[in-house]
């Protein structure tokens, strides 16, 4: 009996948290420009609608620099933590990386507004597409690690050892031989940060300057009642490109547990 509530409730949580994603595409569609059933009729011209919009233009493209830049910076920074956690033994090592991995735990908000403080206050710095880049690379880059580390852990040390006992530097051994055994975690670990910073919106609401991103421009538009349905439309075409990219990194994770021999506990999907 335990197991048909638990169930139950599974069934009741997904149905809550999805209906909405579910409505996103079906009101996309709708002829009508009041969100209401019930439905008016099919139509496209939303999406058409999108082509003409210059302002989301510039906004997608500032999130897609962005995000590219935002999800490099992770994984390299995720790299470097997650080889010397896996690798080396070093002092106040637990805290250290306990620390690093805090922001998955803090409310967006509250980085927020903190790193707003220290870049206006601080640094006198303006805000601009860098200090997003900043923000979003402070919350992305515990994932990369998360992802980086169990790739590192898999691997067998031996192997390193063995190609610097037949000549090759620490560099080139982990340049030849553990980058390419970790690589399916690195690009699971970029799409992951590339996906995160793409539709990310608190921190990049406070520390956006006069080029919104892509979420701060769909925010700016739900005063308007007239272009709620071109952002239903907008919408539903971020799910579909988060929904692809989430699938592709999770291939790639799934092959690089698959390609250490480790076990899979359970990804992204």
């Amino acid at each position: 009996m335990k197991g048909g509530w638990l169930r139950i409730y599974a069934i009741t949580y997904l149905i809550f948290l999805y209906l909405p994603v579910i409505l996103l595409p079906m009101f996309a569609f709708n002829s009508g420009t009041v969100m209401a059933f019930p439905l008016k009729g099919f139509t496209t011209q939303w999406f058409v609608q999108l082509t003409g919009i210059e302002a989301l233009h510039g906004a997608l493209l500032n999130s897609i620099v962005i995000a590219l830049t935002t999800a490099t910076l992770s994984v390299v920074l995720g790299i470097c933590a997650a080889r010397a956690s896996t690798r080396f033994k070093f002092p106040f090592k637990a805290p250290i990386m306990g620390a690093i991995m805090v922001p998955l735990v803090l409310p967006e908000i509250i980085v927020a507004v903190s790193l707003l403080v220290v870049v206006v206050q601080v640094f006198g710095l303006p805000l601009s597409a860098w200090t997003v880049i900043a923000g979003h690379t402070l919350i992305c880059t515990p994932f990369a690690i998360a992802i980086l580390t169990s790739a590192f852990q898999g691997l067998d040390q031996s192997l390193e050892e063995a190609a610097v006992d037949l000549g090759e530097t620490r560099w080139e051994a982990f340049k030849n031989v553990i980058l390419p055994l970790v690589s399916p975690g690195i690009v699971a670990s970029f799409l992951i940060c590339f996906t995160i910073s793409l539709d990310e919106f608190i921190i990049a609401f406070f520390l956006t300057g006069a080029e919104p991103t892509l979420p701060v421009y769909i925010w700016s538009q739900l005063r308007f009642p007239t272009k709620i349905p071109a952002v239903m439309a907008l919408g539903t075409l971020m799910l579909l490109a988060s929904l692809i990219i989430l699938s592709v990194a999770e291939f790639y994770r799934r092959r690089g547990v698959a390609r250490v021999g480790g076990k899979d506990s359970g990804g992204f999907l």
